[in-house]
């Protein structure tokens, strides 16, 4: 079976913090391939204790997005589990240039686990396991930061991670499935993440057959999410649903 496990939807440094929401990211199974988002504190924690429980051996590589703590805290611990301790040499391991060269997120001892490590950079593809995947362009979040286009047999997968909106942002993202980290209810210039009315727009524009939304802050988990997800259904015609911790999505029903 192909799906998305949520291995946490928290967003923002309170809700990491406080864990009110888990913060492992995610977990994509597609074409017999296996990739850790991500992995932010706890996500080890939240691979064994999954029902079913994930084995990180299993996966043939880990993929981050951008070096803040909340996506990048796990990677250690998680190559380490992913290859036995050192001991089983594989996977292959993306991240952009500043969490490998400048003040670096994985050890050096670490590195030598993995069969590879690849620095993600912008419009590039790559390729993992049976799955493809692209980052399409650079975000506006302070660290080098990469939205991905993971391209399968038969799905394709966007996820739009942290960053400031900007002009044509949605342009690039054009996955059946589409997974937007949303971390603000209202717009805020000072803080470069996503807001509703961004998610308005691009749901708009996209119309994806499921848009799931994660990562959420503080303001948008007060607001509820589940219930912003069906009010955003009904008023553009597009399944949208906001993303539990542990919760997984059969890809191929859509």
């Amino acid at each position: 079976m192909n799906y998305i496990k949520f291995l946490g939807t928290a967003g923002a440094r309170f809700v990491v913090m406080k864990q009110l929401r888990s913060s492992g990211g995610i977990w994509l199974n597609l074409d017999n391939t296996n990739v850790l988002i991500d992995p932010g504190p706890g996500s080890l924690v939240k691979c064994l204790s999954s029902r079913p429980k994930l084995n990180p051996m299993d996966l043939d590589g880990i993929i981050i997005t951008h070096r803040h703590i909340d996506h990048s805290n796990d990677i250690n611990i998680m190559i380490e589990a992913m290859t036995n301790g050192g001991f089983s040499k594989k996977g292959v391991i993306f991240a952009p240039r500043d969490a490998i060269d400048k003040d670096p997120v994985i050890f050096e001892y670490i590195r030598n686990y993995a069969e590879e490590i690849k620095t993600l950079k912008e419009k590039k593809t790559y390729s993992i396991g049976n799955i493809d995947f692209t980052t399409p362009i650079k975000h506006i979040h302070g660290v080098e930061a990469y939205g991905i286009n993971f391209q399968g047999k038969k799905h394709t997968i966007s996820l739009i991670t942290d960053t400031k909106y900007f002009k044509n942002l949605e342009s690039y993202y054009n996955g059946d499935i589409l997974i937007i980290n949303v971390v603000l209810l209202k717009t805020s210039e000072k803080i470069q993440h996503l807001s509703l009315n961004d998610v308005e727009k691009i749901i708009q524009a996209n119309k994806p057959k499921l848009c799931i939304l994660t990562h959420f802050g503080m303001t948008f988990i007060k607001a509820k999410p589940w219930e912003i997800a069906e009010e955003l259904t009904k008023k553009f015609d597009v399944k949208v649903i906001a993303a539990r911790d542990g919760m997984q999505i059969d890809i191929d029903k859509f």
